[in-house]
């Protein structure tokens, strides 16, 4: 089903049947272990980039956007084999890409394993495949797209600490996957939290999200004001 049908249909719906429908369940949780395989905060300021794709890239990019650290936030489309992406395209389900946020973060004031554990908790629920609560298909599945070897070993240890630990009631289904090329979405889909806060699948969907990152996270909490 398209992400943009479900999105007309629990705007028609309103909250209340969003409710039965999206999976968020962020806030109130206790946040879930660090991960054990991380690198040091670097000793200088500087630039690093991170792909995450969880969902609706609306929501995961409301969490992400108001972490301390990170300095700009992109919705886009990656893990496809096209040379291009539209949403269009995407929500056909053919081109192989998924819904996704392009985070550029200063390492010396978050650790990508900080990133991940934040993705894990608050982002999206990693036990779900090819879904996120009303949204269906393998666009909207969990991915970790690493840049390099260092965060793929990150990655990667990480799942296996959590699984190991049972942490999640169920398997971690998160594919580790090279980054071969991020797209940009189109403006509209850019900080679409932000701009509309009242609507109805981002006060069911997406604000809890935010507000787990705050309870679960709070010294690393920021509201966000634009970069």
């Amino acid at each position: 089903m398209l992400c943009s049908r479900l999105r007309r249909v629990l705007l028609a719906l309103g909250a209340m049947l969003a409710v039965t429908g999206c999976n968020a369940r962020a806030a109130g949780r206790a946040p879930i272990p660090p991960a054990n395989a991380d690198v040091a905060l670097a000793a200088h300021p500087g630039k690093a980039k991170a792909v995450f794709a969880g969902g609706c890239f609306w929501g995961t990019q409301a969490v992400f956007e108001r972490v301390k650290g990170v300095t700009d936030t992109t919705v886009g489309y990656a893990g496809g084999s096209a040379e291009t992406a539209t949403y269009d395209q995407v929500t056909t389900e053919t081109t192989g890409h998924a819904e996704s946020v392009e985070v550029v973060y200063d390492p010396s004031k978050i650790t990508y394993g900080q990133l991940l554990r934040i993705f894990f908790s608050v982002a999206h629920d990693p036990t779900e495949l090819n879904r996120q609560g009303p949204d269906v298909g393998t666009s909207y599945r969990s991915a970790i797209f690493y840049e390099n070897d260092e965060q793929k070993r990150i990655a990667q240890a990480y799942i296996s600490q959590l699984d190991t630990a049972k942490v999640f009631p169920a398997k971690i289904v998160t594919e580790v996957t090279p980054l071969k090329g991020f797209y940009r979405a189109e403006d509209y889909h850019q900080d679409y939290a932000l701009h509309n806060p009242d609507n109805p699948y981002i006060l069911v969907c997406d604000r809890p999200k935010v507000a787990g990152l705050k309870q679960q996270f709070p010294q690393l909490f920021q509201d966000y004001k634009g970069h």
